[in-house]
């Protein structure tokens, strides 16, 4: 079985700040860490990698150089192949042409049983660039995988969390999925792990090392524009009621009488 990963070095988002005046967020000095449901995609693949004899996992981002520390970190939790997609032109790409540059190398790699995204980057919150990806590769794809179950012959059951309940779906491979945290809890490394993860070659992949046009790649060929980042004002803080039930139920009718609203919205 042939499985790929996508992933992606993120900012980690408690420790950024947004500039009040311009708008924009603040990320320097602020760590990358690997995207955490992306780390619940590389340990599927692993799961898959450990009950099926000959399966081969390899991991693929899109970033700057130091974007290799998190291929590092994949190498420590058992994947075979690392590949960095790193060149100015992809700079400034939106979800769809970074889609198009993870469709092109994966298409490089040889064909897929199956493609693993996370669910979304907790960057950006999106969740548009596995089913992009899939779209470009023509593959079916499985979103918000909270439960997955594979056969020997490729045959998947799979549980897809939504807002109000899961839904249950029969598929085979080649597929894309892309998973939720519910989906497993990510292996620790071993300091061996870790130490071996820095002798293994990670492979860089420029823009000519793709077939794919300029044209699809990079800021111009972006259509998503943000025009301003905030941080939304903090809620009123909420009230607690204390006493018996009786006196609780009273309390609570005054203030909502206080406040001009009635218990079937407002008067």
């Amino acid at each position: 079985m042939n499985i790929i990963v996508c992933v992606k070095q993120v900012p980690d988002t408690t420790e950024i700040k947004i500039d009040p005046e311009k708008g924009t967020l603040i990320r320097e000095n602020v760590p990358s860490i690997l995207n955490p449901d992306d780390a619940n995609a590389v340990e599927a693949a692993l799961q898959l990698k450990d009950r099926f004899m000959g399966t081969t996992v390899t991991v693929i981002t899109m970033g700057p150089p130091q974007a290799a520390d998190i291929l590092r970190e994949c190498y420590a939790m058992g994947v075979d192949r690392a590949i960095l997609l790193t060149d100015r032109a992809f700079s400034g790409s939106d979800t769809w042409a970074t889609a198009n540059v993870l469709a092109a190398a994966i298409r490089k790699v040889g064909p897929a049983d199956i493609v693993f995204t996370g669910q979304q980057a907790i960057d950006g919150d999106t969740a548009q660039v596995g089913p992009q990806t899939a779209s470009r590769l023509g593959l079916p794809q499985v979103t918000y995988v909270m439960r997955l179950e594979v056969q020997e012959d490729g045959a998947m059951r799979i549980r897809r969390k939504l807002e109000d309940g899961y839904e249950e779906i029969a598929v085979k491979a080649p597929v894309l999925l892309t998973t939720v945290k519910e989906l497993n809890t990510p292996r620790y490394m071993s300091i061996g792990s870790i130490m071996e993860a820095f002798e293994k070659e990670i492979e860089r992949w420029l823009f000519d090392d793709l077939d794919i046009d300029i044209s699809e790649v990079g800021l111009k060929a972006s259509p998503t524009k943000v025009f301003r980042s905030f941080t939304p004002d903090p809620k009123r803080a909420g009230k607690r009621i204390e006493g018996s039930p009786k006196q609780q139920v009273t309390e609570l009718l005054a203030e909502l009488k206080n406040r001009k609203l009635t218990l079937g919205g407002s008067s």
